[in-house]
């Protein structure tokens, strides 16, 4: 994330940019191998956006910019959820567990971060900025605001202004509740309980 404002806005920046989505995707198939989740779901997305991504960067597809957003969306989402469902088998917390909760919450943001992509390419001006804000909104700013939505920690310069755009802002914020609320939350507990640090009643 600390690197991508640097590779925004050039060639060499968009080239490097898809390949490393492309390495991210490929992990994240891995990943969800350890998981309930199905990998032929993951593995198929996975190639549709691999060969939509390497359409933009050489042949200059820009117009699949939107079919690539959403397939990241859902591939994103569905490779949380299936980490959701790992961590919530069992009723102990390891520590491959607790590096999933990270990873998750990470996939989640991205997620939005695509869906708030995809919404603001089918609806231009659907987010407006400090700086310049009649102008399209980079994944940086999107990413910003969708890692702030999710933790709760407000919502930045970064500002929704369509119905459509505050809703689904509306519910990552929810999404991040329930996430912190339910899934992490017990991760500490189940820690606790391995640790023999009983809560009293």
């Amino acid at each position: 994330m600390l690197l991508y404002p640097f590779l925004e806005g050039t060639q060499a920046g968009l080239v490097a940019f898809n390949a490393f989505g492309v390495t991210v995707l490929t992990l994240t198939t891995r990943m969800v191998r350890r998981t309930p989740g199905l990998t032929w779901i993951s593995g198929s997305l996975a190639m549709a956006i691999i060969v939509l991504l390497v359409l933009q960067t050489f042949f200059s597809m820009t117009e699949l910019l939107p079919w690539s957003s959403g397939l990241e969306a859902i591939f994103y989402f569905y490779a949380a959820g299936s980490l959701i469902a790992y961590m919530m088998e069992d009723l102990r917390a390891t520590t491959d567990e607790l590096f999933a909760a990270g990873a998750t919450f990470t996939l989640l943001a991205w997620g939005f971060t695509h869906l708030f992509m995809l919404i603001q390419i089918l609806e231009p001006g659907t987010y407006a900025a400090a700086v310049n804000p009649q102008d399209m909104r980079t994944w940086t700013e999107l990413n910003y605001l969708s890692f702030a939505l999710l933790s709760s920690t407000g919502i930045g310069d970064v500002i929704p202004l369509t119905p459509h755009a505050r809703a689904v802002a509306s519910v990552e914020m929810f999404v991040g509740l329930l996430y912190l609320a339910g899934v992490v939350a017990r991760l500490i507990g189940l820690t606790q309980l391995h640790h023999g640090d009983t809560p009293k009643s």
